[in-house]
């Protein structure tokens, strides 16, 4: 028997995440003002209807994270899950570094939570989607918003963010090939010398700092990286091509966004018309697709 409350429709919006921001790794996420929302209401049949970016993935029924986890949530908790239909709306790069599965996961969470009655805390529901992630720093980036630090520790999940409103502006510069995580990670060592382990560890409290603080002054120095950038650039060659651009006043810092193969350019001035052509150059190709953005507060829900 449903109740009234299950029946209730719900509206998401959930930003797109860039992790690491250089020297973070596993840490650091910053919520990006791009946006997977979503309207959900119960259906007889599941159904998605998918516009902006990439539609056609998103509404595929097959494989699809979102139902996925919202059906596998409530299977754990003992919950039969109603049939949905989801009014869908992308704007996050997928396989680009952007947090697509973040999001992903996180809506699942939640519209099991909610459809499901399971009253979780927003604590809760970060713990869950953070483990389904197997890493907490997009996830908890995309749920609380501007640059957030997160630890995975025997108590629980652990988390504090800053630079919520920072004016600082964000530009995305998008290879045309994808990469996956899996894929990402296994290019990573198993160990590390002490001095690169050091050089991140002072990069990363820097990083904290900047944000925290509003010191871009900071940022050509903090987003630098000796733990997992150096080991990922044959994959995602477009790294190495605009990390110089931190020489360019108008460029604050450049890092990899996530697992790339994306790059993550800060910048104080939205100056897209002597930016872009900057970026297409040191690219060495006119068409890459560039996305200027700015620095979200995170999920929301209604």
């Amino acid at each position: 028997m449903t109740t009234p409350s299950q029946n209730k429709p719900i509206h998401l919006r959930l930003p797109a995440t860039s992790a690491n921001l250089g020297p973070g790794f596993d840490a650091l996420g910053l919520a990006m003002a791009l946006y997977l929302t979503i309207d959900a209401t119960t259906a007889g049949v599941f159904h998605i209807d998918a516009s902006g970016r990439n539609a056609d993935l998103c509404a595929n029924l097959e494989d699809n994270l979102i139902l996925t986890t919202y059906i596998d949530v409530l299977a754990n908790a003992g919950v039969l899950a109603s049939a949905l239909h989801l009014k869908l709306h992308n704007e996050i790069p997928l396989g680009m570094g952007c947090g697509s599965s973040a999001a992903a996961l996180l809506a699942g969470v939640l519209l099991a939570n909610h459809f499901g009655q399971l009253n979780w805390t927003s604590q809760q529901v970060l713990e869950e989607a953070c483990r389904r992630e197997g890493h907490p720093d997009n996830v908890a980036a995309c749920y609380l918003g501007g640059m957030t630090a997160s630890a995975t520790t025997k108590d629980g999940l652990v988390t504090a963010t800053c630079g919520q409103n920072l004016t600082w502006n964000l530009v995305l510069a998008l290879p045309s090939a994808s990469l996956s995580t899996k894929k990402a990670r296994a290019l990573l060592p198993a160990t590390y010398s002490r001095e690169d382990a050091v050089a991140n560890i002072q990069a990363t409290a820097l990083l904290v700092a900047a944000f925290a603080q509003g010191r871009s002054e900071l940022l050509r120095t903090a987003m630098q990286d000796r733990l997992h950038q150096p080991y990922r650039m044959q994959a995602c060659p477009l790294l190495q091509l605009l990390l110089p651009l931190t020489q360019n006043p108008a460029i604050l810092g450049a890092a990899l966004s996530g697992a790339g193969p994306s790059v993550l350019l800060i910048t104080e001035s939205l100056e897209v018309d002597s930016i872009d052509p900057i970026i297409r150059q040191a690219a060495k190709d006119p068409s890459i697709e560039i996305i200027h953005t700015s620095i979200s507060t995170g999920m929301h829900q209604t």
